[in-house]
């Protein structure tokens, strides 16, 4: 069985293959990992970083992506605007979102984590100031967190994945992997 740990860079396609238009140059997983018969477990949208799980196991893939085992998924998001006690109660109790309720997180504020410069940079506006969050969730929709912090007032504009379950970023590099233990 294989495990790998893989910090996925921004502007990556969570999948091998582009199956975008017909010429396009976007980088695929397959620009950072050959290891043969690895899959992803679970996606990681393009304009987010960190970390994605690939293994050959069928089993741990699906206790891994599969929202019934509520395996919890840590993001720290950089966000617009000065987050108040107010709006992480309300991410604490679960946001209404158009496709229904998320579960409730786990949500706190935190001091600007020690991280790789992000590559294109994001947009700063003057006026405008930003904090991190760190928040932790069970369930996997689509643009799940960045629509949580719209929804609270506070857009993101950097997202990481830096653990799901008990695996994490620590110690690999943006645009690295290594084997992890299952």
């Amino acid at each position: 069985m294989t495990l790998i740990l893989f910090n996925k860079p921004y502007d990556v396609l969570s999948q091998f293959t582009d199956s975008g238009t017909a010429g396009s140059t976007r980088r695929t997983l397959s620009d950072f990992i050959d290891v043969p018969g690895v899959y992803p477990a679970g996606r990681l949208d393009l304009d987010s970083e960190g970390l994605m799980l690939l293994t050959d196991d069928g089993r741990l893939q699906a206790r891994i992506s599969d929202p019934k085992y509520k395996m919890p998924k840590t993001y720290l998001a950089q966000v617009e605007g000065d987050v108040a006690d107010a709006a992480l109660a309300m991410l604490r109790g679960g946001v209404q979102l158009k496709d229904g309720p998320t579960r409730p997180a786990e949500a706190e504020r935190i001091a600007d984590p020690e991280l790789w410069p992000r590559d294109p940079p994001i947009r700063v506006r003057k006026n405008i100031p930003d904090c991190w969050i760190k928040l932790t969730i069970t369930e996997g929709r689509n643009r799940q967190v960045r629509r949580m912090t719209a929804a609270v007032g506070h857009p993101t504009l950097r997202l990481i994945r830096w653990a799901i379950g008990p695996w994490t970023l620590e110690d690999v590099p943006p645009g690295q992997w290594q084997h992890g233990a299952a």
